[in-house]
């Protein structure tokens, strides 16, 4: 029996809020089917992860987890290079990454409420948005989420150590898949390549900050938000001169957790503060939104935002 409970936790915790029993749950409101949240690829791993004789051996767990995979797994794992070797790596690695991602399922009990409330905002702002499947997986501890018009993809491992981002493991899930929604609208976020610019990305990236702000109450990255607090002239004029550097070779995104002098992914915060001054001085802000959801040139959007290093917003 314990076993059974173990491995219902997580799409129990997903979809039911509040106490009383799954079978006693009324049904959803129609506008919940907005959110559609997967959690089988969870639940099959813990499966054999709770087998003794497959848990001894990672190579064989990852294989046999990733053998099987959902639909959305095959799409996410297409997307950031999942692969049976490198689950095998990070479960020898990192074995209380996998473990504590248990625990963490347990705190999750209102997420799904505050999606629909998120989504609900969104598709108010954003009359165009999609709302594609949210599949919650266990990956090989990165990254904690990904986006593209198919589907929302969520480590469920790597998001429930991500403590640094905040601490709370609901706020967490409700702001980095409020994230990720905004990704799945954006043109420019269903292409990657290799010659995408720091601004680019960033703008990319702080776009889906704001508008995950104005959707659920807040950006994902708030612990960029914190170490830049006095910081935002020097930093963003540094920004300013590596702009046209090449993203995946740069300080500014994509360069896991950073120092403690220099955060990673730190042109979130920048790109956030490009998009926030954008939308500030807009006069119409429905018209405004749309433009940094819909964004295309990023060096013309960054001239009409009025944003300058360090200023006030």
């Amino acid at each position: 029996m314990r076993r059974r409970v173990a491995l219902w936790t997580l799409g129990a915790a997903l979809l039911v809020s509040g106490a009383g029993n799954a079978a006693d749950a009324p049904a959803p409101p129609p506008e919940t089917a907005r959110v559609a949240i997967a959690t089988s690829d969870v639940d099959r791993f813990y499966a054999l992860y709770d087998d003794p004789a497959i848990a001894a051996q990672p190579d064989v767990l990852a294989a046999r987890y990733l053998a099987d995979a959902s639909p959305g797994l095959v799409e996410f794992m297409a997307m950031r290079r999942i692969t049976p070797e490198r689950v095998a790596k990070a479960l020898r690695d990192m074995p209380d990454l996998y473990r504590d991602a248990r625990s963490c399922a347990n705190t999750l009990g209102n997420v799904r409420g505050r999606l629909t409330a998120a989504a609900d905002r969104l598709a108010a702002l954003y009359p165009p948005a999609i709302f594609p499947p949210i599949t919650i997986a266990m990956s090989r501890g990165t990254p904690v989420a990904a986006a593209n018009g198919k589907g929302l993809y969520v480590s469920l491992e790597a998001l429930c150590a991500a403590k640094f981002f905040e601490a709370d493991d609901e706020d967490r899930f409700v702001h980095v898949i409020a994230h990720e929604y905004v990704h799945a609208q954006q043109p420019l976020a269903q292409v990657e390549s290799d010659s995408d610019t720091v601004l680019h990305a960033s703008l990319v990236e702080g776009a889906a900050e704001f508008v995950a702000e104005q959707i659920s109450g807040s950006v994902a990255y708030t612990h960029l938000h914190r170490w830049a607090a006095g910081r935002e002239t020097a930093v963003e004029r540094d920004f300013l001169a590596e702009k046209d550097g090449k993203a995946n070779d740069s300080r500014w995104v994509y360069n896991q957790l950073g120092t403690p002098d220099w955060p990673g992914d730190l042109g979130y915060w920048v790109g956030y503060r490009i998009v926030k001054s954008y939308y500030n001085r807009a006069p119409d802000k429905a018209a405004a939104l749309k433009a940094i959801i819909e964004m295309r040139d990023p060096a013309a959007f960054l001239a009409a935002s009025g944003w300058t290093p360090g200023m006030k917003l």
